[in-house]
């Protein structure tokens, strides 16, 4: 029988939400220390603008591969990594404290497996829906849209624990209405690109997705939630 005094207080990380917070911010210090001329020499100064050349979703590649029916997998792969790619370090400070936050929540429901499929297929969508739903030529970067299908996971655990309670399921998508109506605002006072199309489709995902990969089914589910 194990000692209570001897648990710790917090519940730890799941391992995949290490490892996914953890690449972006190994690429961002790669970025950073070769910015500031601390490795790779001049040429690392380079090395943000490059990578997104590279691996940085282009929805003019998307339309090219769609008219010529031709995916080659150097283009294919810019579907999966450019969410490891972020403009800055407080994009990706942002990105890494959402999935932190949300992918502990969310990895404490679900398996580590189901929590990539929500992190890279709201990733893909988002993608997919930024490239097709708009004619934009600025790439998309960064992890947003995968960190807002880890919250469109939370609002459906949520909304399923509202269900059983009986409350209004409304509530369960106060957050996405908030980080919204931020992104809104921002947008109307400081400019901005399209993204927020990206992120809304990515949250979108994560929670269909979630009716999918969800562990054992509904009723595994519910009993999750009771022991929570």
């Amino acid at each position: 029988m194990s000692n209570p005094y001897d648990e710790s207080p917090l519940n730890p990380l799941p391992p995949v939400v290490i490892l996914l917070a953890g690449a972006i911010f190994a690429i961002e210090m790669i970025f950073q220390l070769g910015e500031r001329g601390l490795i790779g020499g001049p040429a690392a100064v380079g090395w943000r603008l490059a990578a997104m050349t590279d691996y940085a979703f282009l929805g003019d590649v998307l339309d090219q591969m769609i008219a010529r029916n031709l995916w080659p997998t150097e283009h294919l792969i810019r579907f999966v990594t450019y969410p490891f790619i972020n403009g800055s370090f407080s994009q990706a400070l942002f990105v890494i404290v959402f999935i932190l936050a949300l992918g502990k929540m969310v990895g404490e429901i679900f398996s580590g497996l189901a929590v990539l499929a929500i992190f890279f297929g709201s990733a893909i969508m988002g993608a997919l829906v930024y490239g097709l739903a708009l004619n934009d030529p600025y790439p998309l970067i960064g992890g947003f849209p995968a960190a807002y299908g880890l919250i469109g996971a939370y609002s459906f655990v949520h909304w399923v624990r509202l269900k059983v309670t009986g409350e209004p399921v409304s509530q369960a998508f106060t957050l996405i209405a908030f980080l919204m109506g931020i992104q809104l605002i921002f947008g109307l006072l400081f400019g901005g690109t399209n993204d927020w199309v990206a992120d809304l489709a990515g949250f979108f995902t994560g929670f269909a997705l979630s009716f999918v990969v969800r562990p054992g089914g509904w009723a595994h589910l519910m009993g999750r939630l009771r022991q929570r």
